[in-house]
C-alpha cells in the first residue's frame, strides 16, 4: 500500500502497533477532546487547529451587525472606514460570525443577492448559555419566528428557530444535555 500525506497524518493521530491501528480508541478520545474543548483542538500536528469562521453576505452590514449584537450580545469591531461593507461579530474576543455586504467587492459568491433564497441550505446555529434571555431579546426584535422554543429530544436541549433581517435561518440553542429526559 502506497503511503500518502493523509495516511502519514492519520498514523500520527492513530498510531499503528503490532500491525493494528489503535484508530477506534484514538478517534473516540480525539472526538471527546474536540467536543469538550468547544471545537478547539491541537491534536493534529503540534500547533494546527480548526475553527469555523462563517461569513454571510447581507444587504445592510450596519443593520445586521446591530441585530446580531442585540440578539446574542456580540461585540463588533471598533468603527472603521470599511464598516458599510464588513463587520466581525465576536464574543469575548473570539470571532463567531463575519458579515459582508453583497456586491461591494469582487469576492466570488458575494454577488447577485437575488440569485438564490437567502442562505439556502445553511443554518446559523448558536449555542447560548442564557437561552431564556436570548429568547426574550428575539421576541423584542420582532424577528420572524420559524419554530417557537421547544425541546429537541436528541441533544436534550432547547431551541428556537428564527430569521435574521436578510432571511437567514438562525437557531439559538441551549447547551446539549441541559434538559433532562
Amino acid at each position: 500500500m502506497q503511503s500518502s500525506k493523509y495516511s502519514r497524518l492519520t498514523d500520527r493521530v492513530w498510531p499503528v502497533k503490532n500491525g493494528h491501528s489503535e484508530r477506534n480508541q484514538s478517534l473516540t478520545d480525539f472526538l471527546a477532546t474536540l467536543i469538550s474543548s468547544g471545537g478547539r483542538t491541537e491534536a493534529v500536528g503540534q500547533s494546527a487547529f480548526v475553527r469555523a469562521q462563517p461569513l454571510v453576505a447581507v444587504r445592510n452590514v450596519r443593520e445586521s451587525s446591530r441585530w446580531y449584537r442585540q440578539l446574542l450580545g456580540f461585540d463588533s469591531l471598533p468603527e472603521h472606514p470599511h464598516r458599510e461593507v464588513y463587520d466581525r461579530m465576536q464574543c469575548r474576543g473570539e470571532l463567531i460570525l463575519q458579515l459582508h455586504a453583497w456586491d461591494k467587492e469582487a469576492h466570488p459568491n458575494l454577488v447577485n443577492a437575488d440569485a438564490a433564497p437567502p442562505g439556502h441550505g445553511v443554518l446559523l446555529w448558536f449555542e447560548v448559555g442564557d437561552f431564556d434571555e436570548v429568547v426574550e431579546r428575539a421576541r423584542a426584535s420582532r424577528a420572524q419566528v420559524i419554530l417557537e422554543p421547544h425541546i429537541n429530544p436528541n441533544p436534550k436541549h432547547r431551541e428556537m428557530w428564527l430569521r435574521d433581517p436578510d432571511g437567514y435561518v438562525v437557531v439559538i440553542a441551549s447547551p446539549d444535555g441541559e434538559v433532562s429526559s
